[in-house]
């Protein structure tokens, strides 16, 4: 063949570097490595059932454009939260398409991270502007979800007296999107919150409510004055949520001006492709005394050791990895690289540009509207932004339609939707007419003009200013923008400019020929709810990616509705909680999760309602099998699952897991697996092999889906039979199991459009390509541990002394020898051009690495070499050749304008600083801003881009 096998590129090291690696490590081969790593009883006795081999890079190509190709795309007015928009094509160039924005990692380590931290605040300005609030987050996973994030924060917020009342009541407004209503059910089961829905307009208020959300405009296109509802809410002690269209705030009256107490909804009409349901990003905007108990995260202005403005993630300690199950925020459920061209969309349009499309969407729905009407028509509202809901006969319309080759929404068989967008011509709405003229037998009227214009009342057209801020007032020539992106591009490392070594993340390389089909139409512009056979090309590669996902963790049956790893940990929880309720169990709410376990493990089991039990773990870092075989016993009739990380959060392959296993099957409970580190299991071991009863997957993990800058994820629940029928169904599309759960996203396949990298990095491996790439990333762990030792001792390993994927490097007496901290070590190593390792977890002061397969040794290498030389600088500090507080480490790291100045106050050399080692002239990242004040973020918070124009 030709052509090179993927697994040849994907691959960082060669055979010739992996021989290299396994003399340091002191095996022979890289088996007998695996032998030590994996203990034999959970060893799979035979290959995955995947072809052996894999396509190649052109062979896939080719195929996915053959699955695009068979979806029908038709002209989708269907709306329900998803529309068509127009990508300037210079986000979609040098954001969507560009790997320095899509292979980025969560803003941790925000000193290298200022670009798309500036990005993700220029989306919070606009959503905080847009809806007329004073804080907001950078991004939730969809408006469904976002909405539900709601419903949880104002039950959060009830006074003290309302506890003691038992108020439990959620008032929704009949006229929601139905996927949004869904998944508030979901959500509200677990705390027993009640739902009661109704019309917003007659509904009086019982003592017994917390809050109430309502959709604005509303989901049959109504636009509602919600001033007295508001009020009358407000006067009981009753929270308002508003599910706002973003692009109607351009128009109508913000939401934080009619009283509502909170925002949400979703900004994919700014410029983000519909790909048959996401990802896009959702928002959240609150006023400032709610912020503690806002979800999702908080860019905020903080300032640098040299008191220069910057940016970081601010109030972290709201997050799971920190409070776990009592957190108010879960920044795994964000979509940061679509906030981020959200964000650029309206930098780029400005306030002016964003008014002109959402006056040109409303001129085609009216124009629409009155023709209509001439015809005889009624529609359900005299004010409308973009929809008009028709009393007409829904199947008649329906086929002339789609003879048409166009969908609209169809609430019964007397109503029909029809949603208008950036994309609505004159011609379009000419066609509209007509089909509509046609089923009534009459001439349809011409349209031949649109007027542009917001001919609302009053008490609900917008009067307040939005987008006043700098940054959306500069840049609308393509190259100004071109030029700004690229300026935030160059404030960030990413994997393209090295290795970012982040224990339990796997920030593998995401292949670009599964990144290119992302773009394309048949993949990009299909609408989530169009009929079935519209959709057969994602319907194949949803059902192929479901077979192959099931086959590699040994499960049953998939769900790739979860549209987050910690969404994925939630769904499966839920699966399992319906199973025990079918069984007249449903009192089994304990949940055993180990100390070790990721953050998120207790935070998703407090949201499915269950109580936490911690089970300890042994000096050596694995599960304390007599303190789980007690607490199991002990909690016997009450037992509902396990969750367990496997290989542990400690980065080892725990001889006893079937033991683990057994004795939480004995004792009556399911075994949840955590998809975290699957990156060591694909081929040599599964979930299902070992006995779990349920698993999730991060795709953006070991299946090559980017971080995107911390989101887009996926994360996919797979099963076994006896709970394959429990899995997530959804409102309006027929997927999950027969007794599914109602839906844990708005889509009914999630983040479709990402899941083709997914399936591509699956097909063009193969089965021999994925356990070689499984090898080698224990290899290169391992590499790493070893060729360090004398240096930094790891801290666990297995029982043979090895580790599994990765290593936590302990640096724990770095304060007591060096004077430094963990934190420390890792900014200096931005001064080496390389992203630190997973910081502080799951150990305080420790360095977690996870070298991955896709890096090569050269990389590794590199990355020792400075951790060997920032080490010899922390000797320095011992012995006293350097300052004890002005030194290299603790000042790190330096920006290129504090080597640039006249003054140079530090007792060591600017090249000390800055070319600690000779190549780093050849290749140099400088940091833009120096060691921030996170401290003073804190106290100071302020979250809109304002600020960072005020001394220009």
């Amino acid at each position: 063949m030709s052509q090179d096998p993927f697994i040849k590129r994907h691959i960082g090291t060669d055979e010739r570097g992996v021989s290299e690696m396994l003399r340091t490590i002191g095996v022979r081969s890289t088996e007998e490595l695996i032998e030590q790593v994996i203990p034999d009883a959970i060893r799979l006795k035979k290959p995955l059932n995947l072809p052996p081999q894999g396509m190649s890079e052109y062979q896939f190509a080719a195929h996915i454009r053959a699955i695009a190709g068979k979806n029908k795309l038709y002209r989708s007015l269907i709306g329900m939260g998803y529309y068509g928009t127009a990508t300037p094509a210079v986000i979609q160039r040098n954001v969507f398409e560009n790997p320095a924005w899509y292979t980025s990692y969560t803003p941790y380590q925000a000193e290298i991270s200022q670009g798309r931290l500036e990005a993700l605040l220029n989306f919070q300005t606009a959503v905080i502007s847009l809806t007329g609030m004073e804080v907001g987050n950078c991004s939730l996973l969809d408006e469904a979800t976002a909405a539900a994030e709601a419903m949880l924060m104002m039950y959060a917020l009830r006074s003290r007296e309302a506890v003691q009342q038992g108020r439990n009541i959620l008032f929704v407004d009949e006229n929601i999107f139905p996927q949004t209503f869904d998944l508030l059910l979901t959500r509200s089961e677990p705390f027993g919150i009640e739902i009661v829905c109704d019309s917003y307009d007659g509904y009086e208020f019982s003592g017994r409510e917390f809050g109430a959300i309502v959709q604005y405009p509303a989901a049959n296109g109504a636009i509602c004055d919600y001033d007295d509802f508001a009020a009358a809410a407000h006067s009981r002690g009753v929270l308002v949520a508003a599910v706002a269209d973003i692009l109607a705030l351009a128009l109508l009256k913000a939401p934080g001006e009619w009283g509502a107490d909170i925002a949400v909804g979703s900004t994919q009409r700014f410029g983000l492709p519909m790909g048959f349901g996401g990802p896009h990003a959702a928002f959240l905007t609150t006023k400032d005394a709610y912020k503690r108990n806002m979800p999702g995260r908080i860019i905020g202005v903080s300032v640098d050791r040299l008191g220069n403005k910057a940016l970081r993630m601010a109030l972290q300690t709201r997050e799971q990895h920190i409070k776990r199950e009592r957190a108010t925020s879960n920044i795994c459920t964000a979509q940061a690289l679509l906030a981020s061209m959200a964000g650029f969309f309206a930098v780029y349009h400005g306030a002016e540009g964003i008014r002109r499309i959402a006056l040109h969407t409303h001129g085609h729905a009216a124009a629409a509207a009155a023709a209509l009407e001439k015809l005889g028509y009624e529609t359900a509202a005299r004010n409308f932004f973009d929809t008009i809901e028709v009393a007409a006969d829904a199947d008649k319309i329906r086929t002339a339609a789609l003879e048409r080759q166009m969908n609209f929404f169809y609430p019964d068989k007397e109503r029909v939707r029809i949603s208008f967008d950036e994309l609505s011509t004159a011609d379009e709405v000419n066609a509209i007419v007509a089909l509509f003229a046609k089923a009534a037998g009459k001439r349809a009227p011409v349209v031949k003009k649109i007027a542009e214009t917001a001919d609302f009342p009053k008490n609900v057209l917008r009067s307040s200013p939005y987008l006043t801020e700098p940054v959306f007032q500069r840049y609308r020539s393509e190259t100004d923008m071109m030029r700004y992106i690229k300026k935030l591009e160059r404030r960030d490392i990413s994997l393209a400019d090295g290795m970012i070594p982040l224990g339990s993340c796997t920030m593998k390389l995401n292949p670009a020929v599964t990144m290119l089909p992302l773009s394309l139409a048949g993949l990009a512009d299909l609408h989530p709810f169009v009929p079935a056979d519209q959709a057969e090309g994602y319907r194949e590669l949803i059902d192929e990616l479901s077979k192959d996902l099931a086959t590699i963790t040994g499960m049953d049956a998939v769900s790739l509705q979860p549209n987050s790893g910690a969404n994925g940990e939630y769904s499966g929880l839920m699966v399992i909680r319906a199973y025990y309720q079918s069984r007249g169990q449903g009192y089994r709410n304990v949940a055993l999760i180990p100390a070790s376990a990721h953050g998120t493990n207790p935070a998703s089991a407090a949201m499915a309602g269950m109580r936490i039990v911690t089970v300890a773990c042994d000096t050596n870092g694995n599960i304390d099998i007599d303190d789980l075989r007690a607490k199991a016993g002990r909690y016997a009739s009450e037992l509902c699952c396990i969750m367990v990380t496997y290989p542990s959060t400690h980065g080892v392959f725990e001889s006893r897991i079937r033991e683990i296993v057994d004795i939480v099957h004995d004792n009556g409970g399911q075994v949840y697996m955590d998809g975290a580190n699957m990156n060591a299991q694909v081929g040599l071991t599964n979930p299902g092999y070992i006995g779990a009863d349920v698993c999730h997957l991060n795709l953006h993990k070991t299946f090559a889906i980017p971080h995107g800058g911390g989101g887009p994820g996926v994360g996919p629940i797979c099963v076994t039979q006896h709970l394959a029928e429990f899995l997530p169904s959804h409102p309006l599309v027929e997927t999950g199991g027969e007794n599914g759960i109602t839906s844990v996203a708005a889509a009914p396949f999630g983040s479709a459009s990402i899941l083709p990298i997914t399936y591509g990095y699956i097909k063009m491996l193969g089965e021999s390509g994925l356990r070689r790439a499984t090898e080698t990333a224990i290899v290169q762990a391992n590499y790493v541990a070893s060729a360090l030792k004398g240096e930094y001792e790891v801290l666990y390993t297995g029982e043979t002394g090895r580790v599994g994927h990765e290593a936590i490097l302990d640096l724990r007496h770095f304060r007591k020898d060096y004077g430094t901290e963990c934190a420390d070590i890792a900014r200096r190593l931005m001064d080496y051009g390389f992203h630190a390792p997973t910081l502080s977890f799951p150990v305080p002061e420790t360095l977690m690495v996870e070298p991955t397969e896709s890096e090569p040794k050269a990389e590794l290498d590199r990355f020792m070499e400075a951790l060997v030389r920032i080490k010899r600088e922390c000797e320095e500090i011992r012995d006293g050749k350097a300052d004890a507080d002005d030194n290299v480490v603790k000042m790190a790291p330096h920006t290129a304008a504090e080597g640039c100045a006249d003054d140079w106050s530090h007792p060591y050399g600017r090249e000390k600083a800055f070319y600690p080692l000779r190549r780093l002239r050849e290749n140099k990242f400088f940091p833009y801003v120096s060691r921030i004040d996170g401290g003073y973020g804190d106290r100071n918070l302020c979250c809109t881009c304002g600020i960072l124009y005020e001394t220009e």
